[in-house]
């Protein structure tokens, strides 16, 4: 394999945790304790992360619970949670924090659905604009002669090959959300 088609593989890669990323931030019927992933928690005055302050964990499938480290630092969790607008409203017994994940209604899974498509459509242009610099690549190679014609038609097709797979997963990965969005 190639030093630039093993780049571009890498690329690829980045690109699904990029898609990954953004796709647990969007809240399906069931409880994720990754919806907390970017939820910061003014923790003495120094803006923390939430998962360095509490243990974090899914009782149920409609139920996050959250139990500091230090019961002081309750309502400062709480705060953090609701200045992270995720849509749901954290209730406190003194010792653990929980979120009830409410069931979604139809109309909320048509609009989470449409997130969830753009999202799949930003990485499928993202993948696309990798093929084009790679292609250009291969073609600036093939000028300097450092490729054959033949050798850069066989990487051309080579490249387009690594593409359809990804555009593929892409697609794959976003099925599997607009199910997981669609269970009731």
């Amino acid at each position: 394999m190639s030093h630039s088609k093993k780049t571009l593989e890498e690329r690829i890669e980045k690109t699904y945790a990029i898609l990954g990323e953004n796709l647990n931030t969007v809240r399906a019927g069931r409880a994720n304790a990754a919806l907390l992933d970017k939820v910061m928690v003014p923790y003495y005055g120094v803006p923390t992360p939430l998962k360095a302050l509490a243990n974090i964990s899914v009782p149920d499938p409609r139920t996050i619970m959250i139990t500091p480290f230090d019961a002081k630092s309750i309502s400062d969790i709480e705060k953090g949670i609701n200045e992270a607008n995720i849509g749901i409203n954290p209730t406190n017994d003194g010792k653990c924090v929980r979120l009830v994940v409410p069931q979604l209604t139809e109309e909320r899974r048509k609009e989470l659905q449409k997130v969830v498509k753009k999202y799949g459509e930003d990485s499928k242009v993202a993948v696309r604009n990798l093929r084009r610099e790679h292609n250009d690549e291969l073609k600036k190679m093939e000028k300097a002669g450092e490729l054959t014609e033949d050798d850069t038609k066989k990487e051309l097709d080579e490249t387009q090959k690594i593409i359809d797979k990804a555009i593929k997963h892409i697609d794959e990965i976003i099925d599997k959300k607009n199910k997981e969005i669609m269970e009731v």
